[in-house]
């Protein structure tokens, strides 16, 4: 399900808004605090296995929006808005998290009522797309080891196992403290 991009660039050259079969993807902007946080960023549900806290106020989303700012600044792509295409409903977020020009990080998250209909598989892929236009090399993604639906979307999406990290990741709204265990998953795009 690879994305098409359109003209929406950053101020650096990314790509600012790719558009799938069903979803628009796009950059964050300030004015999306409000529809993120009620949407999903406040979610217990939604944020369960996230490795960020649920945001329990817009301070927190907006602080979020700032971060995203900032990653697009620095790096040719950064945080995406997930949009269904026909009516515009927000319906998440994915994106991806640099930590070299040639090693990246993908992930997703879906409010509630988009849980089930392949939209983070078509997601995952075109920040698979993304990632190769801008260069990636390698593309991984983390997930619990008790996220059985996420393990499912990585491999549609063509990521390989690579192991189980013991008590890597911090998951800061399950109830136990402390890292936890997580699978890593990557793609080699060159």
């Amino acid at each position: 399900m690879a994305g098409r991009v359109t003209d929406d660039c950053n101020d650096s050259g990314g790509i600012g808004r790719i558009e799938t079969e069903r979803l628009v993807l796009r950059r964050p902007r300030a004015d999306d605090a409000e529809a993120i946080f009620a949407r999903y960023a406040s979610d217990p549900e939604v944020t369960r296995y996230l490795s960020f806290p649920r945001h329990a106020s817009l301070q927190q989303t907006r602080a979020f929006l700032d971060f995203s700012d900032d990653e697009w600044r620095r790096w040719p792509v950064g945080p995406y808005l997930i949009e269904h295409r026909i009516d515009g409903r927000l319906l998440g977020g994915t994106g991806l998290a640099f930590e070299s020009p040639w090693c990246a990080s993908t992930g997703y998250l879906l409010a509630r009522e988009a849980w089930g209909q392949g939209y983070a598989t078509e997601a995952v892929g075109a920040m698979v797309d993304v990632a190769r236009r801008a260069g990636v090399v390698r593309l991984y993604a983390m997930c619990h080891v008790d996220h059985g639906a996420s393990r499912r979307v990585l491999e549609k999406a063509g990521f390989a196992h690579e192991g189980v990290l013991c008590r890597s990741t911090l998951f800061p709204n399950l109830d136990r403290p402390g890292p936890h265990d997580a699978h890593c998953y990557a793609r080699i795009l060159a």
